[in-house]
């Protein structure tokens, strides 16, 4: 009677232990089978390399978060013009219209300045160095705190690397023709050029090719050579400048509601910065691969000037720029809380960026 107790007792410990086991992955499986179908607006038109389709684009991004997470996450993507105009992402995620938005941080430093130095900052960090601040030297830290009373977050989308500095009927060889020039040209650049006399415009990306062939614009910036060819912006102008002074590493961004991305558990919270972190690298290596063989084809084949600014140009813009950044930076606690993050970064990185990169491309390779 004794040994029928005990085994009776054993056999009932051993069944409710393996129930618990049993149970536990029956509940993370019941967790985990939530789902979440999201919106994600764009401030670029349909069909765009880079900001809307292919290698780390929105799109690929959503595929990659759906594959990811099982199709716990489903994104719907919308070009600009399909669900809000092109610029009005901000307020759409703000209010909570819509979960997401891809677009560029400086399209909002109207809205807060700090906003800028998030997209790039113009003399500042490449690629390397700007990704470097944003994961390594609390730059990320930083963007979510500026648009925290936005109750928004926001994240790395894709990097161009480099850009041109644009298209021109005439080509720049004195400041002064700078003096009244109609330019399509966002963020912090447009206000450098502005203070010295450009009038500087912000226009959607399918609006840039026709006000600059009909010659409501005199110059226009897009993106890089692949970029700028396909929008056909080497038909209406033929001088194609260059020192990558405004944008030396442009970054996008998803732009996400506060409230949203607490509702999503730790794993798609997770999935969603590893999709973007992937893309910022294949859209940055994608634009490295397409923009030699275009800005060949552009000189060789379209009869476009390809040029650097002349220097004092350059160092004019280089006065204005940093003239432009003090001014900000005094004005507003947080753009200067921002700004010295970004500087006080950089002065490193740019010890390092000369003893390697710089020193690279100028010794070994003679560029």
């Amino acid at each position: 009677m004794s040994l029928s107790r005990r085994k009776f007792l054993t056999t009932a410990a051993v069944s409710s232990t393996a129930g618990l086991v049993l149970g536990a992955p029956s509940i993370a499986r019941a967790q985990s089978a939530e789902s979440f179908n999201w919106r994600m607006t764009n401030a670029y038109p349909p069909g765009s390399p880079f900001y809307v389709e292919g290698p780390g684009s929105p799109t690929d991004v959503i595929a990659k978060i759906n594959a990811m997470s099982g199709g716990r996450l489903n994104i719907q993507h919308f070009a600009s013009g399909e669900l809000i105009p092109a610029f009005e992402g901000f307020e759409a995620v703000q209010s909570g219209t819509i979960e997401m938005n891809a677009a560029n941080s400086y399209f909002w430093s109207g809205t807060t300045f700090a906003a800028q130095y998030f997209t790039t900052v113009p003399f500042g960090m490449s690629f390397m160095g700007h990704m470097a601040w944003l994961y390594h030297g609390g730059g990320l830290e930083l963007w979510h705190e500026v648009y925290e009373p936005y109750g928004m977050v926001a994240f790395p989308l894709n990097n161009t690397g480099v850009q041109m500095t644009g298209w021109f009927r005439e080509p720049i060889e004195d400041i002064s023709q700078l003096n009244g020039l109609r330019m399509r040209v966002p963020g912090l650049a447009g206000q450098v050029y502005s203070s010295l006399g450009v009038d500087a415009r912000v226009l959607p990306g399918g609006e840039i090719f026709p006000a600059l062939e009909r010659g409501v614009i005199d110059a226009a910036e897009f993106v890089g050579p692949f970029q700028d060819r396909r929008m056909g912006l080497h038909n209406a102008a033929k001088f194609y400048h260059t020192t990558g002074w405004h944008e030396p590493a442009t970054t996008g961004e998803l732009l996400i509601s506060k409230s949203h991305w607490d509702s999503l558990p730790e794993d798609l919270q997770m999935i969603v910065k590893t999709a973007c972190m992937a893309a910022c690298l294949e859209s940055l290596t994608w634009s490295e691969a397409v923009n030699g063989e275009a800005l060949t084809d552009l000189v060789e084949n379209e009869g476009v000037t390809a040029s650097m600014l002349p220097e004092p140009v350059i160092a004019a813009l280089r006065e204005a720029t940093m003239d432009t950044l003090s001014t900000q930076a005094n004005a507003d606690p947080l753009v200067r809380k921002v700004h010295d993050s970004y500087m006080a970064f950089k002065a490193n990185h740019d010890l390092w960026a000369g003893a390697s990169e710089r020193a690279f491309l100028n010794d070994i390779i003679g560029v």
